[in-house]
């Protein structure tokens, strides 16, 4: 069952501000090459999370992968393990995400060796989780039932997951409705292991058919990377639902959707945050999603993250605005 209001705020109020970003490893293209063994990276792990913590970060969401899960096994378990015993080391909490239907490189998910990124193109190696044709295939229910109640029963009372996102961008890649599916079966499956932590799928397109995510949702999360106007009126429309709010996807520089424009913002009215990205790694998402705009070399202004590959920030004035609303300096 739902969760009430008053459970909801009621939980979000002992969390206090979520500060946190969208983590992919830098030395990997996509959520399959970070999580299966032969490139799982837990010394890049260790060293970039502990630079987001020195900066005041409190949470990091991170993209799972069924099919890691599916041909590994325990050994997913194991390196997702490792995961969370490195982030409670850094004062940092999890929101997994189970399912995504953003599928940037145009391949089902596929294990080994993953493509190199495409020089000028952002997250050119991204695939979905599970991939479409798992997704449609009736066959693969028990399967996929198994993974999601796998994941929220070994840690549904675990203090290192803040919360469940279980479906990143529900429709995306043309899917829409044909995506209700899986959605709402995650959802049932997922209160069936009854956790302690709320669960969500966030609204990214601000359309109808987005309405079910909403209403299926203990909290209210929303991606949004436009200007502080359009941010204002997303976040007063969401407030009718008197859910605790929180943006798991924010951050476009060249699109007006900046530290200096949004975080206070968010703050003053009390959203979690998670900002893409971290480290401008092999996702390359520091690029522009228009590949025309990096046809002449790297952009001066980049659209996320907020390290370099060495770990030096982007913007020193950025960095020194997180340690401020963050508490880290007075």
């Amino acid at each position: 069952m739902i969760w009430s209001t008053e459970k909801a705020n009621d939980w979000y109020t002992s969390k206090g501000w979520i500060l946190g970003f969208n983590y992919v490893t830098s030395s990997a293209v996509n959520s399959t090459e970070m999580w299966q063994s032969e490139s799982f990276d837990i010394a890049a792990i260790e060293k970039e999370l502990a630079a987001a913590s020195q900066c005041g970060y409190n949470s990091c969401r991170v993209f799972l992968q069924y099919i890691v899960w599916q041909h590994e096994g325990n050994v997913f378990l194991n390196n997702f393990e490792r995961f969370l015993s490195v982030c409670k080391n850094n004062n940092t909490t999890v929101l997994p995400i189970l399912f995504d239907d953003c599928a940037f490189s145009g391949r089902e998910p596929y294990l080994g060796d993953q493509d190199e990124p495409k020089p000028g193109i952002h997250n050119s190696g991204w695939t979905a989780s599970p991939g479409f044709s798992t997704a449609d295939d009736a066959s693969c229910k028990a399967n996929l039932k198994l993974y999601v109640q796998t994941m929220i029963g070994r840690y549904k009372d675990d203090e290192r997951i803040i919360a469940w996102d279980l479906y990143n961008e529900p429709g995306n890649s043309s899917r829409k409705e044909k995506s209700h599916l899986l959605l709402k079966s995650a959802f049932a499956w997922a209160r069936e292991c009854n956790p302690s932590q709320p669960l969500t799928a966030g609204i990214w397109a601000y359309k109808d058919f987005e309405n079910v995510a909403i209403e299926l949702s203990d909290i209210i999360s929303f991606h949004d990377y436009t200007n502080v106007q359009i941010t204002n009126d997303r976040i007063a429309m969401l407030k009718k639902y008197d859910r605790p709010l929180i943006c798991t996807e924010w951050l476009h520089r060249p699109n007006a959707n900046t530290f200096e424009t949004h975080m206070q913002v968010y703050k003053s009215e009390n959203i979690g945050i998670y900002q893409w990205g971290l480290v401008n790694g092999k996702t390359q998402t520091y690029l522009n999603w228009d590949k025309e705009k990096n046809k002449d070399g790297p952009p001066e202004v980049w659209q996320h993250d907020i390290f370099t590959k060495d770990l030096k920030p982007y913007s020193e004035a950025e960095i020194t605005l997180i340690k401020q609303l963050s508490g880290k300096i007075l």
